[in-house]
Formats: C-alpha cells, structure tokens, sequence
C-alpha cells in the first residue's frame, strides 16, 4: 500500500463474522507497515473465526470488541474512534452488517463508530452470492453509497458455500486503492469554497403557473455532497426538488434564473470554484399575470411572449477573480459534446460537463448518467456510470486543477 497516503492516518478497521476475514488480517498488516495507526473493532461473530490477538500482534494495538470497553483513556470511547477517524473501513462487511449501517443502529460498536464518524466511509462487503444479489441487501447498499459511503464491490469467484458467483471479498489491492482514494479526497477540497447550483428554474406565467424544465437536481446534489466530503465549505443554491439536501452542505434556495443569478454573485467573493449544474431557464414570460390567467377568459389558443434571460454564467465570469473555476453543464439531445466545446469557448468557462439527455441512462430524473468532460486540454469521455461517482470524478478533477 502507498506510505505517502496512509502515513500518519488514523484508520478504523471493523470486521465483521465472515469467513474471509482471514484477508482481512493481511490488510490490517499492509496498513500498518505504511504507517497508518490502525485501531481494529471486531463483532462477536468476526471473533469466531480469527481471534483478536492476531490483529493486536499486527497493528501493536488493542482490540476493541465490546461497546463499553476499556478503551484507554478516552471518556466516551464508543463515539471517540469516529470522532478521531480519518478514515473507517469495515471489511468484510456481512449482509447484516450492512443492513445495520443503512439503517442507523447504533447497538455496536460498530455502528457507533460508523454514526459518530465524520471521516469517508468504505465498505468491502462478502457473503453468499444469493445474499448479495437479494433485493433487500441491493436497497441496503444503494442507501449507504447515497449517504456517500464507498463500496467495493464483491468479485466473483468459488464461495464458502461451495457456489460460484458474485460476493466473494474483493481484493485486498482494489480494497487498499479505494481507501486511499477516499482518504485522498478527503481533504482535496479542505480550505476551499465551492458554490454548487442544482436543479430547475422556475419563470411565472402567473401566481399558480410557471415556465420550467425537466431538471431533478440530484447531480447538483450529488456534486455538492461530493465537494463537502472532499473537504470543501459548500454552498447550494438550489432551485425546487424533491432532494434532501446533504448533510453538512449550506443551501440558498430560489426559483428564478434572476434569483439564481443575484445569489451565486453574492456569494462568488472568495469562493475557489463554481459548479453551474442549474438547468437555467434561457427565456422568462414577459409579463406575468398578477392573478390567475382563467381559461374562460383565454379562448382556444393563447400566445405566450416570452423575453430572454440575463446570462447567469457570463455574469458569473464577468464577476469572477480569475483564480475563481468556473465549470458548466451542457445537457443537448444531439452534439453535446460539440455544443459544450463552444460553450466553453465563448462563454471563456475552465470545464464544461456534457450529456446527451436522450441517450440511455442520461435521461432527466435518472440515477445515471453519461457525461463528456471538455476542457481546453480535450475531451474526457466517461462511461455510463451512477450520478454519485460522475460527482466523485467531477470534484477529483477540480480538486486536481485547484491544486495545480
């Protein structure tokens, strides 16, 4: 594993009753000789197959087992390792396990562990292939990455029960790069902020009707959940979803492409990135009514005049310190990735994110999506992938050209 990731960590490694957690001793080694300070929480259940002294041997420190241990001399020790973690990694991670995480149980010292943490999260989970692949356990996972956590997922290969299939423990190489992914974007963003624009602008026609568009907001969620974690202060400026807004994430919420636009410059002073992930209204009624338009009074057709919008991200790069990131999105249903090259040129932006939103898995309110990265150096194309890691990709990229 790499010394210049791991050295000085503070890594809390809970495992959990499966029988691949004789692996896991070699991993607990691999982390300690690269200078992490690994602190080990064992189930009741792990203890049946390896006993906790062949991991105090290896990372020099004591098991923990107990919620109400020892714990040296730390007062509340149950929530203390969270609190201290830089990083919380339970492998293996049985299918009750994760259950338990999803929904919050706090009854083990694991779960306390996991629910006082405020460092990333990942979770190499191994069980038995129909046990993977059941439903039950598929929302349980899909709920925990949705919270932000990592999941390495299981390979396939010949399982305990004499079976072949997915739910074996994935390697201890994939397992050591993903923490050393998440402890690196931990802090990729710490002492920056980003301002991140989600979701739908809405333009009235009158008091109860508006001009709008089909925009969910979850990749600005996403994106702006993946810069707090990566260390960021985040601001949101969001118009109306669905969406809870993710933890730790301060939120400006409007409805109007001028809203939007008064309060991103408001808070564009000092901020290190803007992330322009609103699918802004390019055109506003006229005149909205300022009462109810009634369809007696309108006859069989109406004309509605519509007026163009003051350009948000030209305002936005007009304002901007020129060591402020500007990164827009281009949502087409035909060249994206032409139509976000221009974009880029002409509007003098330092990324643009592209999609087709009639190609498969990139439709509006979708969990996926397929996007085109377009910067001055070319165009990074990315597989179908869920929304949360495009996120993930999206903010290591900026991260990467802040640093730079």
């Amino acid at each position: 594993m790499n010394a210049d990731a791991l050295r000085g960590k503070f890594v809390v490694l809970g495992v959990t009753g499966s029988i691949a957690v004789y692996k896991v001793v070699e991993l607990a080694r691999r982390m300690t000789q690269a200078g992490a300070t690994v602190q080990v929480i064992m189930t009741h259940g792990a203890t049946q197959f390896v006993q906790p002294l062949t991991f105090q041997a290896l990372t020099y420190r004591p098991v923990e087992v107990e919620m109400f241990g020892t714990f040296d001399d730390r007062a509340t020790g149950h929530v203390a390792m969270g609190q201290q973690a830089d990083v919380v990694v339970v492998a293996p991670a049985t299918a009750h396990t994760i259950a338990r995480l999803a929904h919050g149980f706090a009854d083990d010292l694991i779960g306390t562990t996991v629910l006082a943490a405020r460092a990333p999260l990942v979770i190499a989970p191994a069980m038995e292939t129909r046990m993977w692949a059941n439903p039950a356990t598929q929302a349980n996972v899909d709920a925990l990455r949705d919270r932000g956590a990592t999941i390495v997922e299981p390979e396939s290969g010949e399982l305990a029960s004499g079976l072949v299939g997915h739910g074996r423990l994935a390697s201890l190489e994939a397992i050591g790069a993903a923490i050393e992914d998440a402890l690196a974007l931990s802090t990729a963003l710490a002492g920056k902020r980003v301002i991140v624009t989600a979701g739908p602008t809405l333009e009235p026609i009158d008091p109860v009707r508006v001009v709008t568009n089909r925009s969910s907001g979850k990749m600005g969620y996403a994106i702006a959940a993946a810069a707090q974690r990566a260390g960021a202060e985040v601001r949101l400026i969001t118009g109306p979803t669905a969406l809870r807004a993710p933890a730790g994430v301060s939120v400006v919420h409007i409805e109007t492409a001028a809203e939007l636009s008064d309060a991103v410059l408001a808070e564009l002073p000092g901020a290190h990135a803007v992330i322009m992930a609103a699918a802004v209204a390019d055109y506003r009624p006229a005149k909205p009514a300022e009462a109810k338009l009634k369809k007696r009074d309108q006859g069989d057709a109406v004309s509605l005049a519509l007026v163009r919008n003051p350009d948000v991200l030209q305002a936005i790069v007009a304002a901007r310190d020129p060591r402020t990131l500007v990164v827009g999105f281009k949502a087409e249903t035909g060249d994206a990735v032409g139509e976000a090259s221009r974009m880029l040129r002409e509007k003098g932006l330092d990324l643009v994110v592209a999609n087709d939103v009639t190609a498969k898995g990139s439709e509006f309110g979708s969990d996926t999506d397929q996007v085109t990265l377009v910067s001055a150096d070319g165009a990074e194309a990315l597989p179908l992938l869920s929304k949360r890691e495009v996120a993930r990709r999206l903010v290591a990229k900026i991260a990467e050209r802040l640093q730079g």
